[in-house]
């Protein structure tokens, strides 16, 4: 776009938000960009060599539930990153997850609405699809979510719909799985977490039988299609677009996944857990329609490359823990963290800050 703009950013300092606000800069880098975020995540860098909200011209702090209205005046598009997310999280503070995941992220879009703005970017995800069964799903095939995550982002998009309208154009992106590295990197997600397996101690510890399917994009290849929903014209699919965001060649079988991994690393062992009880979140996808309506933003990455940008970028840290889905790289231990030390509620709010101790007095 030749126009300077304003872009809200929520839930920018999770994983993916990192690589989205340096290409947002990147592209577009006369625009005001605004972080709205919780924080979190906010410690959990990973080898960063600068802050990623330098990027920004400002950051905010707080919770989206009670995001203020005064924040989008101006503002011309808004990307809604901010979720409770993945399905152990979900699973494990469901309430909270379709506060934040669905009714906070309604609100924000009623009143990004009602300030004005142009485009809304919500990041939906293939996890909707769940049992996927035989062929791959296109943006009309049936939906069955089985966890809280995925049905947050049913309930948002079916929400969206009603929103959409001349002057304000609702994209919603269906990502397929997150993976590579960010400045904010997670291990509960299947690629970074076999090439840490592997890097760690040798071993991928498949979870599964290894059969499921799962589509893939790299985290900074989200970030491109983010760029082309900020700035798509309702021409170019409908006030109100949901689509698939991937690349067909990027649907793989778990097990396809520890192979290629194992290969990048020699001497790896693959362990596939055959006594599993069936992981049901098995889906195949079809990505034509991202592919027309976006032919200049297709994911550029390959998983040979992804798997070793993650290889690479774990030993430079000297990563060797063999119990890191123990560790805070997992989003849901943080999370559990922050509850044990009470410095956020049962409903993921943050507790208020402990009063400041009183000075002791000096002798006189």
């Amino acid at each position: 776009m030749n126009t300077p703009m304003r872009i809200l950013i929520t839930g920018n300092m999770g994983y993916v938000g990192p690589g989205v606000v340096r290409h947002l800069r990147h592209t577009f880098p006369a625009a005001e960009l605004i972080g709205y975020d919780a924080g979190y995540f906010a410690h959990c860098l990973t080898g960063a060599p600068r802050l990623p909200e330098a990027y920004l011209d400002r950051q905010e702090f707080g919770d989206v539930r009670t995001l203020p209205a005064e924040l989008l005046a101006g503002v011309d598009a808004v990307v809604h990153l901010a979720a409770i997310s993945n399905d152990p999280m979900g699973q494990t503070y469901e309430e909270a997850t379709l506060a934040v995941n669905h009714r906070a992220g309604i609100r924000l879009a009623e009143l990004a609405k009602a300030a004005g703005v142009r485009s809304f970017v919500f990041a939906s995800s293939c996890s909707i699809y769940g049992a996927g069964g035989e062929g791959a799903k296109t943006e009309d095939s049936t939906l069955n979510p089985l966890t809280a995550y995925a049905r947050s982002k049913v309930l948002s998009e079916q929400d969206l719909a009603p929103l959409a309208g001349p002057g304000f154009t609702v994209t919603c992106l269906r990502f397929a799985t997150a993976c590579g590295w960010s400045d904010r990197l997670r291990l509960d997600l299947v690629v970074n977490d076999f090439v840490a397996g592997a890097v760690a101690s040798g071993d991928i510890n498949i979870l599964s039988d290894g059969t499921p399917w799962r589509p893939l994009i790299h985290v900074l290849d989200m970030a491109r299609a983010i760029e082309w929903a900020v700035a798509r014209e309702a021409s170019n699919g409908g006030e109100y677009l949901r689509v698939n965001v991937g690349t067909d060649v990027w649907n793989y079988q778990v097990r396809e996944l520890a192979a290629a991994v194992a290969e990048a690393l020699p001497g790896t062992s693959v362990r596939l857990n055959a006594d599993a009880p069936p992981d049901k979140r098995s889906y195949r996808v079809d990505f034509s329609l991202f592919k027309e309506l976006a032919p200049d933003h297709q994911p550029l990455r390959t998983l040979a490359g992804t798997i070793a940008e993650l290889r690479d970028g774990l030993q430079a840290m000297n990563f060797h823990d063999a119990e890191f889905r123990s560790s805070t790289l997992m989003r849901l231990r943080v999370l559990g963290d922050l509850r044990a030390s009470g410095a956020l509620g049962p409903d993921l709010a943050w507790a208020p800050a402990p009063a400041a101790p009183a000075l002791a007095e000096v002798p006189a």
